[in-house]
């Protein structure tokens, strides 16, 4: 009985059951279907992804191949560049002194030049001797020009200056160089003095010393040879006149010796100079002067002009640079052959000067038997105000002598001169000039009398 009834629960169990396994499994397949649907779109992904995933290592492969043949490329055209620089620079180079200088294998070189001078400032002369004075200025100097180097050791300078609305040639020369001699032909400054072969971008003064405008000292046509040695300068040539007076048959000799030697740290110097002019017939000469500054007209030393057959001349010349100290001494003498047997008269100038540096570090240049550029040690630009330099200056001109009163003039000057870089420079002069037989009398015919001038230059070079 007891069997009967438990196989009678598991028949109606089973049947029971049934429907509820029969549901599970209709379930069961419709998720395998499912998934089965989700895998076979994974799979078409898959196979995108890898079809997508080829293709970008093509195209990196293509980049790779790309970049690297613009590697080559780029370091092609850097070894080239190199290589083009390199040439360049092994023939020629480029320097800044002022302006570009430029030079080049052969020894070839090229450098513009030029300097620009404004000056301005007042004179005061006793009015009743009917001279000028007040406000003056000018344009002193407007230089352009073109100096360098040839192969075989030649060269050349050509300069043009523009200023007093005229047009003049200042130097025009070909030199020749070989070993310690050097020989020039053309036009260029004489071997008259330190102060006159001293270029007017370094004097210390807004103008030369007197004798060397009165006594005639200028640029001329000739041909020079140079010497130089250690501490030993040798100068000499033969000339004619200047390219403006041309053509005469007035000629000229002139022959200088420097002796430059150190003492220590200072630069020394000892010179002496000779000059002899031989006139054409029916010349005249003239020497006069202006008080200090250039911007004036008037003079009041005057010889007038004087019937000559030659001039003869020869000066003596002493300096030092200490340090931020210079000083330095000159004198000229200047003898004038007269015709038909009237006495020769011989004239005098002179100066006398001290300078010295107010900033520290700078010192006044030298070079080549002549004061050359100072170079500021502290320049504007760079943290310094540039150089700032005092000198004082006796200057005497006598043109009385034999019978001939041309007057005399001593000059007491002051300047102080300013420079914010190498190229650039201001300057203040102050000047007293004392005159004796002055040629422009007063009211009362008094010939001794005080000139007074002020004068300032701003300078630019390059």
């Amino acid at each position: 009985m007891k069997r009967n009834l438990l196989l009678a629960a598991s028949v109606s169990a089973m049947l029971f059951a049934q429907p509820a396994l029969a549901q599970d499994n209709a379930e069961l397949a419709a998720e395998l279907a499912e998934m089965r649907a989700t895998m076979a779109a994974m799979a078409e992904r898959i196979d995108s992804l890898e079809a997508e995933l080829a293709e970008a290592e093509a195209k990196a492969d293509v980049a790779v191949t790309q970049a690297a043949a613009a590697s080559q490329a780029a370091s092609t055209a850097s070894e080239t560049a190199t290589a083009a620089v390199a040439a360049a620079g092994a023939g020629a180079s480029i320097a800044f002194k002022g302006a570009p200088e430029i030079k080049a294998d052969g020894g070839w070189s090229f450098k513009p030049r030029g300097r620009l001078q404004y000056d301005a400032g007042f004179t005061s002369v006793p009015s009743s001797t009917g001279r000028s004075d007040g406000f003056g200025s000018e344009a002193r100097r407007a230089r352009l020009g073109v100096s360098g180097d040839m192969p075989g050791g030649f060269g050349y300078k050509f300069e043009v200056d523009f200023a007093g609305n005229d047009v003049a040639v200042t130097d025009a020369l070909i030199s020749y160089e070989a070993g310690d001699a050097e020989i020039a032909v053309g036009q260029m400054n004489n071997f008259q003095s330190l102060e006159e072969l001293t270029s007017s971008l370094h004097t210390s003064f807004i103008e030369r010393a007197a004798f060397t405008d009165a006594f005639g000292f200028e640029r001329r046509v000739g041909a020079a040879a140079t010497f130089s040695s250690g501490d030993v300068l040798i100068q000499t040539g033969l000339f004619t006149d200047n390219m403006e007076d041309l053509s005469n048959k007035n000629w000229s000799a002139d022959g200088r010796v420097v002796f430059s030697p150190k003492a220590g740290d200072a630069q020394l110097h000892f010179g002496g100079s000779v000059h002899y002019s031989d006139l054409e017939a029916g010349e005249t000469v003239r020497y006069r002067q202006r008080p200090l500054v250039h911007f004036t007209s008037e003079r009041f030393v005057n010889t007038g002009n004087l019937g000559a057959t030659s001039e003869f001349g020869f000066g003596l010349e002493g300096a030092f640079i200490a340090g931020p100290f210079h000083g330095v001494v000159e004198g000229h003498w200047q003898n004038v052959n007269l015709p038909m047997g009237a006495a020769d008269p011989t004239f005098f100038g002179g100066y006398a000067e001290v300078g010295y540096f107010l900033t520290k570090g700078d010192t006044r240049g030298y070079k080549g038997g002549k004061f050359d550029r100072t170079k500021p040690a502290n320049p504007v630009g760079e943290g310094g105000m540039g150089s700032v330099q005092l000198n004082a200056r006796y200057d005497r001109l006598d043109l009385s002598d034999a019978g001939i009163v041309g007057g005399t003039q001593d000059g007491y000057f002051l300047s102080l001169v300013w420079k914010p870089t190498d190229y650039t420079m201001l300057l203040a002069n102050y000047g007293k000039l004392d005159y004796s037989n002055a040629v422009h009398p007063t009211a009362t015919g008094d010939t001794d009398y005080n000139v007074d001038v002020v004068g300032v230059r701003a300078q630019i070079d390059f």
